[in-house]
């Protein structure tokens, strides 16, 4: 069944991620096909977070009366829900650097090509975090198990270019506010596409190096899986 159609589409900057949220709604992200003046016009579906009822409906209660979520995006990637809050956090590639971390906030714009970086404008959202050089943020999920305690509701994402996991540890008294962050494997495993609790209360990411953007080796590509030390 087709849900949604005739979304323009080009060389890159396609479509990314398809995610139910935690109100049973269908998330797509779309990428702005090449064009960053697509992001900024709220008739064009692309540069936009966009949201589904699961037959493919404009739900009722969307902000703009059309699948548009949120708008001014480049190409975002991950988006998952916090566990406690359910507040929604995306990644997203930026333009020669300036990848991004977001919280997403119904109806915001979120800037591009306008600002991006540390740049600001009060109509528009500046990013929670921001990374130069760029490291290309792919999949994002929080960790919500109790199989490893310390990682609960932790933000994990995955990096193409940057060919690493970044963990980041939010502040226990507010949990839009990033308290630390690190990178793990970097460089062990190339580009690693995405990156997901397990419902064995593992983590399991996955690599993407047959892409066309590196040199594949007889082991590439793979899932792999990250569990406590016995």
């Amino acid at each position: 069944t087709i849900l949604l159609d005739n979304i323009t589409a080009a060389a890159n900057h396609n479509g990314a991620r398809v995610r139910f949220g935690h109100d049973g709604k269908l998330y797509v992200t779309m990428g702005d096909a090449g064009d960053g003046d697509r992001s900024q016009t709220l008739s064009s579906l692309n540069g936009k977070i966009l949201r589904l009822n699961d037959d493919g409906t404009t739900p009722a209660d969307n902000p703009y009366g059309s699948p548009v979520w949120t708008w001014g995006h480049r190409h975002p990637q991950g988006i998952d829900w916090h566990p406690a809050t359910g507040a929604m956090w995306a990644s997203e590639h930026g333009g020669s650097g300036n990848d991004e971390v977001n919280l997403i906030v119904r109806g915001a714009n979120y800037g591009w090509p306008v600002i991006q970086g540390a740049q600001t404008r009060p109509d528009m959202i500046t990013p929670v975090l921001f990374f130069n050089p760029a490291i290309a943020p792919s999949g994002l999920s929080f960790y919500t198990s109790a199989r490893i305690p310390q990682f609960r509701a932790n933000i994990f994402f995955t990096a193409l270019r940057g060919m690493h996991i970044h963990r980041v540890v939010l502040s226990a008294a507010d949990s839009t506010v990033p308290e630390s962050a690190e990178r793990w494997f970097e460089g062990k495993f190339g580009r690693i596409r995405d990156v997901v609790t397990g419902p064995d209360g593992a983590l399991y990411f996955c690599t993407s190096n047959r892409d066309g953007r590196t040199s594949p080796v007889a082991s590439h590509d793979r899932i792999a899986r990250i569990v406590p030390l016995q």
